[in-house]
């Protein structure tokens, strides 16, 4: 019987919910680092996995099931696509990257998008070298840790009556720009300038606004943080050099999102489109793959609502970014911190893409994945177009991240996307089962790491143990293609929520 034989791969199913590790029996493989999944039953497409055999093997044996149920909407493109840091989510798997064709009956997902809308995370550049931090590093952690608002619930100074959170919903980090948190050149350095177009403040609830009213500025919880990095290793010294990053530079880096507006708005719409999919012909082979037609009402609204959080996301990553240049200015005056670049996860934009040698506008939904545009994109900074876009990969705290850049290749592979991080090796649960958040706390301090949170119990959930091999992802996304590895960097001061 044929390995990707509609019996076999319902075997597979049947494996999987009984806690069976990945089966690469399933899998034809393409090349080391790309491995397809035929279509069978009711998918439309393929499904594919960038991956290093190890890697593949490690995966959480959902993530399988998930990408093959994607490859089942309607209207989807070329492929279902998962990256190497994929790992079982709501729906969608964490990793997924999948393109949807309007003009083909093709769907808006929520849960494609997530929960964190627009998740990302952004790079400063300071000019500074490790031997100016060291000098008032304990200084420096304390200023960031009671300048930066994190944790579960954190609220800012920062408060939004409804006609100011609305503007902040259509404004994004122009908004944020405009009230004094940065300057203009900024904006050349954030994904769509800095506004996402189409946002609709008055399809976000109030619920959701209200969630919002006092949580711009703030880190939030989870996987979010703020760090004080040092560049350790250049893979690519012309990229790097357009960049603006050598070794023993000092850069900045923050991870958060649309904090409570954003998930707000996905439990909204998740459950909107559930209710509302039978109507519309769509049979879901998952219920957490809710969708709806994209030029449908309900697939207009919630595009208008998910835009408005990415907003929130830009806005809100702009507020943390002043607070950030706020502390340095006391601390160590002489840094400038001009924004390398910022990147969304958990986005679905209209792109243009060749498919099948035509060039198409699409939905392309990446959930966990990062946008890697290669080089010569009109949509990149004139001063980085030669380069390739900044893809900037977070690591766990305690461990490496690393700046890539996007390439020609990768915009062939799942649109221009990448990797976003490390990606879960165990729950959260597992995590408190198998680590104390004072002794992680104090054994990064014995490695020359300085952690502030205002959670242990988050500290724990958080391990480093907790994640994949940051490096092993990133090396399996530039030997895929996906995007080129430039520089490495390694955490000094880590705020985490």
């Amino acid at each position: 019987m044929g390995v990707n034989s509609l019996s076999t791969n319902s075997q597979a199913f049947n494996n999987i919910n009984k806690g069976f590790a990945m089966d690469l029996t399933l899998f034809e493989r393409k090349s080391e680092f790309e491995w397809h999944i035929k279509p069978f039953g009711k998918m439309h497409v393929p499904g594919v996995i960038f991956a290093s055999e190890t890697l593949l093997r490690e995966m959480d044996a959902k993530v399988y099931e998930q990408v093959t149920n994607v490859a089942m909407l309607p209207g989807i493109v070329n492929a279902s696509w998962a990256m190497p840091d994929a790992h079982w989510g709501y729906g969608f798997p964490i990793g997924g990257v999948a393109a949807f064709d309007a003009d083909a009956g093709g769907v808006v997902s929520a849960g494609g998008v997530g929960f964190d809308i627009s998740c990302g995370v952004r790079t400063l550049l300071t000019g500074l070298h490790v031997e100016d931090i060291d000098r008032v590093k304990m200084r420096l952690a304390d200023a960031l840790y009671h300048t930066i608002p994190a944790g579960m619930g954190s609220t800012g100074t920062i408060r939004l009556d409804a006609a100011e959170m609305d503007r902040m919903l259509r404004g994004g980090a122009h908004w944020a720009v405009e009230r004094g948190f940065g300057t203009a050149a900024d904006l050349e350095r954030i994904e769509e300038g800095g506004c996402m177009k189409g946002a609709d403040p008055g399809q976000v609830s109030e619920q959701a606004k209200k969630r919002q009213r006092d949580e711009m500025g703030t880190l939030g919880s989870g996987n979010h943080y703020l760090e004080i990095q040092q560049v350790t290793d250049v893979y690519a010294p012309e990229i790097a050099a357009a960049f603006g990053v050598k070794p023993g530079d000092i850069v900045v880096s923050i991870h958060c999102g649309s904090r409570g507006l954003g998930h707000q708005i996905g439990t909204e719409f998740l459950k909107r489109m559930v209710l509302a999919a039978p109507g519309y012909g769509i049979a879901l082979p998952d219920r957490e793959l809710a969708c709806a037609p994209i030029a449908s009402p309900l697939g207009q609204e919630y595009l208008g609502a998910m835009r408005a959080a990415i907003n929130c996301a830009l806005a809100n990553r702009q507020i943390l970014t002043h607070l950030t240049r706020q502390v340095f200015s006391q601390v160590l005056p002489q840094a400038r911190l001009p924004l390398l670049y910022d990147v969304s996860h958990n986005t679905c934009k209209v792109e243009e893409h060749k498919v099948d040698g035509r060039t198409k506008k699409l939905y392309v939904h990446r959930k966990g994945a990062t946008r890697a545009f290669g080089p010569g994109h009109p949509d990149l900074p004139h001063e980085l177009r030669n380069s390739g876009q900044p893809v900037l990969i977070g690591g766990s705290m305690g461990t490496s991240s690393y700046i890539l850049a996007g390439t020609e290749q990768g915009m062939q592979h799942a649109f221009g996307s990448a990797c976003h991080g490390a990606g879960r090796a165990m729950s959260r649960h597992q995590a408190l089962r198998n680590w104390n958040g004072r002794h992680i706390v104090d054994d990064l301090a014995g490695h020359g790491i300085l952690i502030r949170s205002p959670s242990m119990r988050g500290v724990a959930e958080e391990a480093p143990g907790a994640y994949k091999d940051v490096s092993a992802v990133v090396d399996a996304a530039d030997n895929a293609g996906l995007a080129r590895k430039v520089a490495r960097v390694v955490p000094l001061i880590c705020i985490k929520g």
